[in-house]
């Protein structure tokens, strides 16, 4: 029997999830999965392999099951790994992406018990090449292989940032991408460091120079500033409201005057509003589909920044962390939006503006901590240049990411949904906007799992 194949480019989280509910999946299949990754493990992939304690996750155990039908999946390998009483407690990312890996790994070793057979390549992809019959593709790796694929499944996760401007060539103490190993470390001690971003890439940022033992000034300058919210206790949920207040809301001030008020009535009840907008999350998908274009151009220039610092919060002692140091003149905190980066003597001017007026900024080092590149038509990874070139993806118009259908099907130039090829995780925003924490991903990870599965051949 032909045995049908699905090829999951990256192996990062969403990669990693996608095939472990694959493997989960009841029936039995004859099919064979490839998981293509360059990095040395499948699993932690770039937000959970760096090898510092002091980066937290922002999301309590009790949420973070690699698996959507087991919630407890992630507290009891911690339990297994000597952790007790973990559900309520921010663990370090490096262990995150170990219990990821530790998950992923024993699929290598032997085929699953619904008959899939999965194989890891160590390399990455380069082209995605339809065949004439678009019922199957060939996948191009960087080492010279081929898989012909009748599926493929793009989880890249997120790509790094582009400078804040346009610059002939990087500048030395200019660092672009503070996840890239080692890109911290040519910061001595008592080095001026300037952090362009206050979300949670700055906090990691700081909590790492911290450790290292940085001792000079920092300053950080955002377009809003302000920081992340921190999380509190444990909390009794919110009911939704979605349905009797939210539901055929079509512009972002009708929806922002609704939750304020909810807001409202819940703090008269004694209530704070972190329960109330966490109420949102299982809707938040619908809210931001029912805004016409344009209502969603106004949502990203004026209320993303700040939705940001109080939907993804930082944990209570990374925020009483970041009010010490700003309580102690360490770290300064300058509201402005840069415009120009020029080498100077020793270190960079920035150039920010805010309101009109001009200011001028110097330091040793600058650190981009604006976030990932979302913007797909600026991507220039091989494999995105020529499926974009080709017409096999389609970057959308507010350059979120990847145009799709809602089971994460690439759209067409001719507006139909591929049949083969597909996307999950971070790509995704265009759809929903809410794709990148670990229950939208595990849950897109469990929905592409049984679309799959419908599509093939039973054993």
């Amino acid at each position: 029997m032909q045995r049908s194949v699905i090829t999951i480019l990256g192996g990062g989280f969403s990669g990693s999830a996608l095939a472990v509910h694959l493997a989960h999946l009841p029936g039995q299949y004859a099919a064979d999965v490839h998981l293509v990754e360059p990095r040395s493990a499948l699993g932690p992939g770039l937000a959970y392999s760096g090898e510092r304690p002091e980066y937290l996750l922002n999301v309590r155990a009790c949420s973070l099951s690699l698996l959507a039908q087991e919630p407890s999946h992630f507290t009891a390998w911690l339990s297994q790994n000597g952790v007790q009483k973990a559900a309520q407690q921010f663990f370090p990312r490096q262990l995150y992406g170990q219990y990821v890996q530790e998950t992923v790994a024993p699929l290598l070793t032997e085929p699953a018990a619904n008959g899939l057979r999965f194989f890891r390549h160590a390399t990455s992809a380069t082209a995605v090449r339809p065949l004439a019959n678009e019922q199957a593709a060939q996948v191009e790796l960087a080492d010279g292989q081929r898989i012909l694929s009748n599926h493929v499944v793009l989880a890249l996760g997120n790509f790094p940032p582009l400078p804040p401007t346009q610059m002939p060539e990087q500048p030395p103490g200019f660092h672009p991408n503070p996840w890239a190993p080692g890109a911290l470390a040519t910061i001595a001690p008592t080095d001026s460091v300037l952090l362009i971003g206050s979300g949670l890439t700055a906090v990691d940022v700081l909590l790492g120079l911290r450790a290292t033992g940085h001792q000079g000034t920092l300053t950080v300058v955002s377009g809003h500033g302000h920081w992340p919210a921190a999380h509190l206790g444990p909390q009794a949920p919110y009911p939704s409201f979605y349905h009797h207040s939210l539901q055929g809301l079509t512009t972002v001030s009708q929806v922002l005057t609704a939750v304020r008020q909810e807001i409202r009535q819940a703090a008269r009840a004694g209530i704070d509003w972190r329960p109330v907008l966490d109420s949102l999350r299982p809707d938040l998908g619908r809210i931001w589909a029912a805004w016409p274009p344009e209502e969603q151009s106004r949502f990203l220039r004026h209320l993303a920044s700040l939705w940001t610092t109080v939907r993804h919060r930082s944990p209570p002692q990374n925020a009483a962390f970041i009010a010490g140091m700003l309580s102690s003149g360490q770290l300064r905190q300058h509201v402005g939006r840069v415009q120009h980066l020029e080498p100077a003597a020793e270190g960079l001017r920035v150039h920010t503006r805010h309101a009109g007026q001009l200011t001028t900024l110097f330091a040793r080092h600058v650190i981009a901590c604006t976030g990932p590149l979302l913007d797909y038509t600026r991507i220039q990874d091989p494999l995105i240049v020529q499926m974009r070139t080709e017409g096999l993806l389609l970057p959308d118009a507010l350059r979120l990411g990847i145009l799709t259908n809602e089971h994460g099907a690439l759209l067409q130039r001719h507006g139909a949904a591929s049949p083969m090829l597909f996307t999950l995780g971070a790509s995704r925003r265009p759809q929903s906007f809410e794709s990148t924490a670990v229950p939208e991903l595990r849950q897109q990870a469990a929905d592409l799992a049984l679309h799959l599965a419908a599509l093939l051949p039973a054993a």
